[in-house]
């Protein structure tokens, strides 16, 4: 009886009988030679989703029940069994783990128990399944097994002859490019999944971050290889969950797999090592640098969406804070967007009122005690008149638009303040503005603080940009260096602000130099005879003078900490002990009074107070 169900399907196929036709009578008749058992065939897409092709004894609406649903560790006997790629036998459908999603199907049309095996393809993926459904709870006899083999065999025959209008559909869903399911199978796919139980689920958004210079620098052919490398990486360590091109230098990955849930730290790192393996493309080499997010269901998730938003918001705050490393999400990030969101558009709004304006914090000779110079710092005044500093509106920075427009203002400002100075023969040597890493990246930096100061007729040597460690250093990207490298080309001296907080090191220096160290005032702050804040701004003071580079200690509080700093030969500084931030007209008295070269008393410095000018 075996051998002709083989013949009769045999020759079906060979005839170009449709494939779910065959596979209909296939299981028609395993089901008249196996009397009370269920025959059914399945097939997977690239993108992890289940689709019936035969299942004769079952009524349409269980086949409608399972169409879609994705493949996985719990998702019945034959989703299991294709994600394991192994056969499956499930005794007892009621009580199995694995069936609890899907037993309301089965349990009512007396099925109580199954046994699966997975079609597979020539390179042995699977592709489907085949089952064999018992009412009674019991495993698979000898002859069952015998007869699923077989059938198996014919199947995957089947599936074969049909690969090519399958490829056609695959195609639509499939990326070019990295042969991966592309957007609109990740869209699918997503809306299929279910959030009935936390932690079943999770999410991953991964953004390649080095894709756009390398096809700006190497050409897109070259991009097209390393884009590859990665998505073959990725996929490498995420198998068996899928993973989804979503864009040019994104993808996306539904997971599953119990252990990768499991530590959601532990699998992102493993994809960064993996990344991070130099990668030769077209006889050039290149370090693959991304980006991660996540998110894993939660009890209030009710719709799948909801996880992806929130591993959208989590790669957001990645980049931010971690770039080139992972966040998951918290309930805190949510908030934060919300936050920035408000911020960008409070500054947004006051640069369209001109209410974004410019205050001077002196720099002080530690010896002398003279003004030898200025940082400006942006202030925004809201729309109640209140003056807010740039650190309650620092998330606004994070939109590269705002950042540019706020520097943009700044040097307006800076350069129209110092031409009046000089105007008047107060003795301004310099003032600091500092700047975003989004100004780095426009290319034309040096054009527009030319511009600003020329608009003035002021010299560019009354100008020091300031640049923190974390735009400059620690991105160690080639850009922001060669626009560094640009600007002290063109006469412009530059400041590495707040260092030691950041990624910097001294010999960092060497590689990308700089005309002023400013040590952040966290050390400053720690200064005694033997602390360790002592040893650190003594040796940054000595190798610096080495370099013929100066240094600023910032964030002066403490008359002690003045008399510290100036046994290590510190000479400048600035801080609440000397003055906080001011007005222009306060600082053009100030330079009046205390200026270096202008023939008055020394600056004050007393324990912190409000002064009158």
């Amino acid at each position: 009886m075996l051998l002709s169900i083989q013949n009769h399907i045999l020759e079906m196929i060979e005839r170009g009988v449709p494939l779910k036709a065959t596979l209909e009578q296939l299981c028609s008749e395993v089901e008249q030679l196996l009397p009370g058992t269920g025959c059914t065939v399945l097939a997977v897409d690239a993108a992890g989703r289940i689709h019936p092709l035969a299942m004769p004894r079952f009524p349409e609406i269980y086949a409608l029940s399972l169409e879609g649903n994705l493949i996985g560790p719990e998702a019945g006997s034959c989703g299991t069994a294709i994600y394991r790629n192994m056969a499956v036998i499930t005794e007892d459908i009621e009580h199995d783990p694995k069936w609890a999603a899907f037993k309301t199907l089965a349990l009512p049309l007396g099925w109580k128990a199954c046994y699966s095996t997975p079609i597979r393809d020539e390179a042995g993926k699977a592709v489907g399944a085949i089952a064999l459904y018992f009412q009674e709870k019991r495993g698979p006899l000898d002859s069952e097994r015998e007869v699923i083999a077989v059938c198996t065999e014919l199947c995957e025959l089947a599936m074969r002859r049909d690969q090519e209008a399958a490829d056609r559909e695959r195609r639509s869903m499939i990326d070019s490019l990295t042969d991966l399911p592309n957007q609109a199978a990740f869209d699918d796919s997503l809306s299929q999944m279910r959030c009935e139980l936390p932690g079943s689920w999770g999410l991953f958004v991964i953004d390649v971050d080095n894709l756009k210079a390398t096809n700006d620098t190497l050409g897109h052919e070259i991009g097209d290889i390393f884009i590859r490398t990665v998505a073959q990486r990725i996929s490498d360590i995420l198998a068996p969950d899928t993973v989804f091109r979503t864009g040019d230098d994104q993808f996306c990955a539904i997971l599953q797999n119990e252990q990768s849930l499991r530590d959601l730290d532990q699998t992102a790192a493993a994809i960064l090592v993996a990344l991070s393996v130099p990668a030769h493309c077209g006889g050039h080499t290149i370090v693959p640098k991304a980006t991660i997010g996540g998110a894993v269901l939660a009890p209030q998730d009710a719709q799948p969406e909801t996880v992806l938003r929130n591993a959208g918001f989590a790669l957001y705050h990645a980049k931010e804070a971690v770039p080139g490393g992972f966040v998951q999400y918290w309930p805190g990030i949510g908030t934060r967007m919300s936050n920035r969101r408000d911020s960008i558009r409070e500054v947004a709004e006051a640069l369209r009122d001109f209410r974004i304006d410019a205050y001077y914090q002196p720099v002080i000779r530690l010896d002398t005690k003279e003004i030898v110079g200025f940082e400006a710092l942006s202030r925004m005044t809201n729309v109640a008149g209140r003056i807010i500093p740039a650190a309650l509106f620092q998330e606004a920075f994070t939109d590269a638009n705002v950042a540019c427009q706020v520097t943009d203002r700044m040097l307006a400002i800076v350069a129209k303040d110092i031409r009046a100075w000089l105007d008047e023969g107060l003795p301004v040597q310099y003032v600091g503005v500092n700047i975003t890493s989004a100004d780095l990246y426009t290319g034309n930096l040096p054009d527009k603080l030319r511009a600003a100061f020329d608009r003035h007729r002021v010299p560019l040597s009354h100008l020091i940009i300031e640049v923190t460690e974390n735009a400059y250093i620690g991105r160690r990207d080639r850009v922001a260096i060669e626009a560094i490298a640009d600007l002290r080309a063109k006469g412009v001296r530059v400041a590495l602000d707040d260092f030691g907080t950041g990624f910097a090191s001294l010999t960092h220096l060497l590689a990308v130099p700089v005309d002023t160290i400013k040590i952040d005032q966290s050390f400053i702050r720690g200064l005694g005879p033997r602390s360790p804040s002592a040893a650190i701004v003594r040796g940054i003071n000595q190798i610096a003078r080495d370099l013929d580079i100066k240094v600023v200690a910032e964030g002066i509080e403490t008359l002690d900490q003045i008399d510290a700093l100036r046994q290590m030969k510190c000479n400048l500084g600035q801080g609440l002990v000397f003055s906080k931030a001011v007005s222009r007209e306060t600082a053009r008295q100030m330079l009046r009074r205390h200026g270096q070269g202008a023939g008055g008393s020394p600056f004050p410095s007393d324990p912190p107070r409000l002064r009158s000018y």
